[in-house]
């Protein structure tokens, strides 16, 4: 009997990698559509979330006025998991800023952090410098290219914002298949714009650093510069790097490049 055991032991599937997609401001789990039907035919458990007020969750966004409150789908998610199990978790744009938190919090859970053209603060938006590196500067398209809301007020700043429908495409998905983009002028939402700049993380001692970290730079992104991913990594450097000739949107743009380097990234770490 116990040959028998040792021998349905030896023979037991390894467990699944499961990877955790978060998109950015404005976007939601749509964002990763193609991304996923890749990695789960190739059999990765794959768990792509919607933020506070973002894809499916009703939340109006002007509602949503504080970080905490935004990222909570992703930290609940995080502390759903058995103590045992590690996820690869994968932040695109605004979705880097989810991840340092969740890192914060969680660092047994994760293997990996993988910042896609992402915002990579360690503390967030604590100083000019951080929100010069951090913050798209749009100037080059003009100064009024988003749609923005007041939920506090017009004598406060805005609460949430969405890129303009006539500058999406030229801005987000200027390299990605028109079918993609078409679909995501139907789904971008205004994001939660205040409460992102409230992303400011208290030191942690270093435990955050116990997450191996890769960044994957997007050369002709026109949202987040290289420059702004350069100083970034330069500021606070990840384990590796990888480029991709992609725009903003790798998942539309370079969906199996992109794939391919989650692939290597899970057999590496």
């Amino acid at each position: 009997m116990g040959e028998v055991a040792e021998s349905a032991e030896f023979r037991r599937p390894p467990p699944r990698t499961h990877f955790v997609l978060v998109h950015g401001l404005g976007g939601g789990a749509w964002c990763w559509y193609k991304l996923r039907v890749l990695m789960e035919s190739s059999g990765y458990c794959v768990s792509c979330i919607d933020l506070k007020s973002s894809g499916i969750d009703p939340t109006n966004a002007d509602s949503v006025l504080c970080f905490d409150d935004y990222n909570k789908p992703l930290m609940d998610l995080m502390a759903s998991l058995p103590e045992t199990e590690q996820v690869i978790l994968v932040g695109h744009s605004a979705g880097g800023l989810s991840l340092t938190q969740a890192m914060r919090e969680f660092v047994g859970k994760i293997r990996a952090a993988v910042f896609v053209t992402a915002t990579m603060l360690r503390s967030g938006f604590c100083t000019d410098q951080d929100v010069k590196d951090g913050v798209p500067d749009l100037s080059e398209f003009g100064d009024d290219v988003y749609d923005v809301s007041f939920g506090l007020g017009f004598d406060k700043p805005p609460t949430s914002a969405v890129l303009k429908k006539e500058f999406q495409r030229k801005i987000i998905y200027q390299m990605s298949p028109h079918e993609d983009s078409t679909l995501a002028a139907m789904l971008l939402k205004p994001g939660p714009m205040l409460a992102l700049q409230t992303a400011r993380f208290a030191e942690e001692n270093g435990v955050i650093d116990k997450v191996p970290r890769v960044f994957i730079k997007a050369v002709h992104d026109n949202v987040l510069r290289l420059e702004q991913q350069e100083a970034m990594i330069r500021k606070w450097p990840p384990a590796e790097t990888y480029t991709l000739e992609c725009d903003h949107s790798p998942f539309f743009s370079a969906t199996f490049l992109l794939y391919g380097l989650l692939v290597k990234i899970a057999a590496t770490f």
